[in-house]
């Protein structure tokens, strides 16, 4: 008797151990990577945040997967908008194992970045990237939820010609992927104007002096900028200073809520028009009302682009993993190729290279230093 009783808080020991064994929960790793440092790093934040905001919903809900209930566990890395930083990160995401992998925010680091998630076979969604190698490269782990720079730019110079009358046009780029292809895809479709001339300038620059100078002896209507935002609102404010009076396009990267900032009081009402990757028609626009309001909410800071994108891209990923009832990427890869998922920006189908089906685009203007829609476009 003595000798039972002894061994009854052992078998009880036991008993709790074997139940916590069961009610155990697996581990997914999300890769994210963005810029978090850099003068990028405003726009990779609010791409973080997206992701965060989604892994944070995936595990209060309680996802089951492969029977057990599964913790969501985002692993982010910082790319600094830098190719080779971009390549490192990626391997890093491999070395850790993680289960899918959520980006890069730029072309110019989640191209090279692509390869290595393709030999490793880790499902890639970029939630911004939008130079067309990106799906052309025939790698069955790369897709994107935005619309590529062939819509965007090819939208932008058209509207250039039609909406704008723009007759002479000025174009620059910041030499990365993204900023080449979407100028180029712009002066494709600028069809019936003259390019008066094309500058090329790089994605850290401040000073833009000389080739404003050059461009404004053309005297153009248009000024097209192929980069990012942080590169064009100092390329406002010399534009202003030297007396060029034109239109200002570009595209998604710099159709942030930050442009007005970085251009000062440099930017005429209604003399920026920008696009978006993406976009709400009607009737999806209280849906993204709310998502806005309860990011602001949660994080005490605006969406600045591409956080609704990111979110949706974690969302996909996730119920592809649900519908294949495993996170195993050989296992899961097919059911995200084939997935319908409705989503915050609209509805979620990819094509046989990983482009989204019937990407939206978003023309934007600028008054008051805030940005207003102007209509959204497939």
């Amino acid at each position: 008797m003595h000798f039972k009783m002894k061994l009854m808080p052992i078998f009880g020991a036991i008993l709790l151990i074997l139940a916590g064994c069961e009610s155990r929960t697996d581990t997914i790793k999300i890769g994210h990577v963005a810029p978090i440092s850099g003068n990028q790093a405003h726009l990779g934040k609010d791409n973080e945040l997206g992701a965060r905001m989604a892994i944070d919903e995936l595990n209060a809900k309680g996802t089951i997967i492969g029977g057990k209930k599964v913790t969501f566990e985002l692993v982010a890395e910082d790319d600094a908008a830098d190719p080779k930083q971009g390549t490192a990160a990626a391997q890093k995401l491999v070395d850790a194992k993680v289960n899918g992998v959520i980006g890069h925010l730029n072309s110019g680091t989640t191209i090279p970045a692509s390869k290595i998630y393709q030999d490793a076979g880790i499902p890639q969604i970029s939630p911004s990237a939008t130079n067309p190698t990106y799906t052309m490269q025939g790698f069955k782990t790369a897709f994107r939820v935005v619309a590529n720079d062939a819509q965007l730019g090819g939208t932008l110079g058209r509207y250039a010609v039609n909406d704008l009358q723009g007759k002479k046009i000025a174009v620059i780029d910041d030499r990365t992927a993204y900023g080449q292809g979407v100028a180029s895809e712009f002066i494709k479709g600028a069809k019936g104007a003259e390019i008066v001339a094309t500058e090329y300038t790089n994605d850290k620059a401040t000073d833009f002096n000389a080739i404003l100078t050059t461009i404004k002896s053309k005297n153009p209507d248009v000024v097209f900028f192929g980069g990012m935002d942080a590169v064009a609102g100092p390329m406002l404010r010399q534009m202003k200073q030297l007396g060029i009076n034109a239109k200002f396009m570009g595209g998604d990267g710099i159709c942030t809520e930050a442009l007005a900032n970085l251009a000062g009081d440099a930017m005429a009402d209604g003399q920026v028009v920008c696009a978006e990757a993406g976009g709400v028609e009607e009737s999806g626009k209280k849906g993204m009302d709310d998502f806005r309001a309860t990011f602001k909410a949660k994080f005490g800071a605006d969406v600045q682009l591409y956080a609704p994108y990111v979110y949706d891209a974690v969302m996909t990923m996730a119920d592809a993993m649900v519908k294949a009832d495993s996170a195993d990427p050989l296992k899961y890869l097919p059911v995200l190729a084939t997935i319908q998922h409705k989503g915050v920006t609209g509805n979620i189908v990819f094509d046989e290279k990983g482009d989204i089906k019937d990407g939206a685009l978003t023309l934007y203007t600028y008054k008051g230093g805030k940005r207003i829609q102007l209509a959204v476009v497939k």
